[in-house]
């Protein structure tokens, strides 16, 4: 059963200009492992934590290292939540996520599914 729906947009060249103005924004947003790729893939993956979160309710008080991007062997994403973030999914019995990337021109777009 579908627990709910994110999706969420994020425009490269204001968030590259974003990170550039604020540079511990880097930091607050991605864990290690994120924060090193191109800033597409940065985008990319702060879109799937909003979109996440929008899944969720967007509930107050969610960590943005507790939601992070992976990809398997295969180069699939996959969201991983621990923390803040999988205890509000835990409280909706949440067991699945599925994730979506797109990257088009200055564009980069995520959609989650949160399933029970």
């Amino acid at each position: 059963m579908i627990v709910g729906i994110g999706v969420d947009v994020v425009q490269v060249s204001r968030f590259k200009e974003q990170l550039a103005r604020t540079p511990a924004l880097r930091e607050r947003l991605f864990v290690p492992a994120e924060r090193g790729l191109h800033v597409r893939s940065l985008a990319a993956r702060f879109a799937a934590k909003e979109a996440v979160a929008k899944a969720l309710g967007a509930p107050a008080g969610m960590n943005w290292h507790h939601c992070q991007v992976v990809v398997d062997a295969a180069g699939d994403p996959h969201v991983l939540v621990e923390g803040t973030v999988a205890a509000v999914a835990d409280a909706k019995d949440i067991r699945y996520w599925h994730l979506s990337l797109s990257h088009d021109g200055d564009l980069a777009t995520a959609m989650v599914v949160a399933e029970r």
